[in-house]
């Protein structure tokens, strides 16, 4: 008996917690769509600066580096350009990059990358694209004949983000991003890279 009642206890606190946790969604819900700050205005042209860090790991057909190797790295720069298509969609040109140390100097692997910006929910969306891997020197660690080589290969992007504010034309979001490139090297070498960052992103519309 004791048993059977415990059971029935349990199942009438489940039952009020999903309707306590129904409710309180409810209510988030309904404030958000009676709350004129949580649209924002998105129209025209967009500019995202990103700043965060994440991991690198990077392999060479030259037997340098291997994927086994992972560095911590911090995002620069990561900027986003484009033009709003619509109220859920835009075009956009994203430039990722990451800091990673190789023989003793800085070097950055980023790119240039044509790629779609779509709201699936108010603040919520996803981006992506494909373009150009660069692979390049850090501007503040340029050697002459030892640490000045560019490389150039394809790169494809996926990301996606939250904006946790939102005022008029200015979104604040937070965001991760996956880019995976490779770039050719001298001597038809190649250079791949996987990298991962989180970051917070401050947008303008």
């Amino acid at each position: 008996m004791k048993k059977i009642k415990m059971t029935t206890i349990k199942k009438q606190m489940v039952s009020r917690m999903a309707c306590v946790a129904f409710a309180l969604s409810s209510g988030i819900t309904y404030a958000q769509n009676t709350n004129p700050e949580t649209t924002t205005q998105r129209d025209g042209f967009i500019f995202e600066i990103v700043v965060g860090g994440g991991i690198i790991s990077l392999e060479d057909s030259a037997g340098f580096q291997t994927f086994d190797n992972s560095q911590g790295t911090f995002v620069f720069p990561d900027l986003k350009l484009g033009y709003m298509l619509n109220e859920n969609l835009a075009i956009t040109a994203a430039m990722p990059g990451n800091i990673y140390k190789f023989q003793d100097n800085d070097r950055h692997f980023g790119g240039f990358i044509p790629s779609l910006q779509y709201w699936v929910k108010d603040r919520w969306w996803i981006h992506g694209g494909i373009g150009l891997a660069i692979d390049s020197p850090a501007l503040y660690d340029i050697e002459d004949d030892v640490n000045d080589d560019w490389n150039f290969g394809c790169a494809v992007m996926a990301s996606t983000g939250y904006e946790i504010y939102k005022k008029k034309n200015f979104a604040l979001n937070i965001q991760s991003k996956l880019v995976l490139g490779r770039a050719s090297l001298e001597g038809d070498a190649h250079r791949d890279a996987v990298l991962f960052n989180v970051g917070i992103g401050f947008s303008w519309f």
